[in-house]
């Protein structure tokens, strides 16, 4: 057994090493090439050690923090209410298809509209404020989880369903015992490529006016041409990303757990 554990650990080490060499390789490349006599940066591309000099300098003044938990605070309170909406309304069409009949023009021609087009419309119902970005998140976010819901309701085992519906079971326990589990996988998928979205529509919308946020951190740094800084901020976006649709694949395989088991 403990023969077992220590190989199991030794694989993941192995692995997170494969899967991190070319970041470190990469980042220590950034940070000796300017060291090396003759060679000069661009001033656009400053060395990473100047990268990490800028995070000591934001994180001694308060401000990174400051602004990723504005950017996170406004980005998953839209995601999860995009999330609710989206598994009730996918359930919905896809369990009962007359209503997706009526629905499915109105929703494909929203889902086609770029989010960034219709941006000035929310900041003018809505106003310069957290509310209006929480809206376009909202927006954004939606329809990858509705799509995915809907599909998942379709792609239920009809095998199940019908093994079901021999046994007498109700059209609410064929709802609830059946098409439920097999709709999680594609929930969490939609989930994932939502919480992916509303970073990038949420630093978007920053930009276009914000008092905190990363978004409107990255503006004001490229604004003022105070390279580093921006850097150190659209690093700080890529490792929430990273850590965000980490978090998402865990509770992927936590949720789905159970079809782990019936292979």
């Amino acid at each position: 057994m403990g023969n077992g554990n220590g190989k199991k650990k030794e694989n993941r080490l192995l692995k997170a090493f494969e899967s991190s060499i070319v970041i470190v390789l990469l980042l220590l490349a950034w940070s000796l090439i300017p060291l090396i006599p003759g060679v000069t940066l661009p001033r656009f591309f400053p060395s990473f050690l100047d990268v990490l000099a800028a995070y000591g300098s934001m994180i001694e003044r308060g401000v990174l923090w400051i602004d990723i938990s504005a950017s996170l605070s406004i980005a998953l309170t839209g995601l999860v209410l995009a999330t609710a909406a989206a598994i009730i309304l996918g359930l919905l069409l896809g369990w009962f298809a007359r209503l997706e009949r009526y629905l499915d023009p109105l929703l494909q021609i929203l889902r086609n509209t770029p989010v960034l087009a219709i941006l000035p419309l929310f900041i003018l119902i809505l106003g310069i404020g957290d509310v209006s970005r929480i809206a376009v998140v909202f927006f954004a976010s939606f329809f990858p989880t509705l799509l995915n819901t809907i599909q998942g309701v379709k792609n239920a085992d009809p095998v199940l369903i019908r093994a079901a519906q021999s046994m007498g079971i109700s059209r609410l326990g064929l709802f609830a015992k059946v098409i439920l589990p097999s709709v999680v996988p594609y929930i969490t998928a939609g989930f994932r490529l939502a919480a992916g979205v509303s970073l990038i529509v949420l630093v978007a919308a920053e930009m276009l006016g914000a008092a905190h946020g990363l978004g409107i951190s990255i503006w004001t740094y490229q604004f003022s041409y105070q390279i580093a800084p921006m850097y150190a901020d659209i690093i700080a976006l890529a490792i929430i990303g990273v850590i965000m649709n980490w978090l998402l694949l865990k509770l992927e395989r936590f949720l789905t757990r159970w079809q782990e088991k019936t292979h």
